[in-house]
């Protein structure tokens, strides 16, 4: 199964020095049987793309968190695609949530998305408000829009220390 793993550019720099991801609780996200039950219409692509969505959002409460230690942290979400085997459905926490034994190791990273440094205030903005917006605050919920409007960018397993070192140094 493929899965979306919400993470943040620390997060990602972990994944690099123990060539594997450790999910927050066994948290990632994917397309299931729930989330395709959800959505009247999309085709396998168009669900997947919402189950990354859903992992980019829980991105953004990582970073919330991770801010309360270190403020200066890269305001920019992450997601790592995995293709894993041993996943459990977790319809009860939401249609699109799966949870994972334990770490992911490299070899089964199929890709890894991440915002452009354009992004970074909207996402600052965004993992302000996150949970405001799911308790139904319009002005959160448009905050999170504004982030949403960025795409992540795709990029190979194989670039990410590049792109670590080159487009997000640290503490940048």
């Amino acid at each position: 199964m493929r899965i979306y793993i919400p993470t943040t550019v620390a997060g990602l720099r972990r994944l690099l020095a123990d060539e594997a991801i450790q999910p927050l609780s066994g948290t990632a996200f994917a397309l299931t049987p729930s989330l395709r039950e959800a959505y009247l219409a999309g085709d396998e692509e168009e669900l997947e793309y919402v189950a990354m969505l859903e992992a980019a959002r829980s991105s953004l409460r990582l970073l919330a968190a991770e801010w309360a230690d270190d403020p200066e942290a890269p305001a920019r979400r992450a997601v790592v695609t995995a293709d894993v085997d041993d996943v459990t459905l977790r319809p009860d926490l939401d249609a699109s949530v799966v949870r994972v034994a334990g770490p992911v190791p490299m070899a089964r990273l199929a890709s890894v998305h991440l915002d452009l440094e354009d992004a970074a205030e909207d996402v600052r903005r965004a993992a302000e408000v996150v949970d405001a917006a799911d308790l139904g605050d319009e002005d959160a919920e448009l905050a999170l829009g504004d982030a949403e409007d960025h795409d992540l960018a795709w990029y190979g397993v194989q670039e990410l220390p590049f792109v670590l070192e080159l487009d997000v140094p640290d503490g940048g």
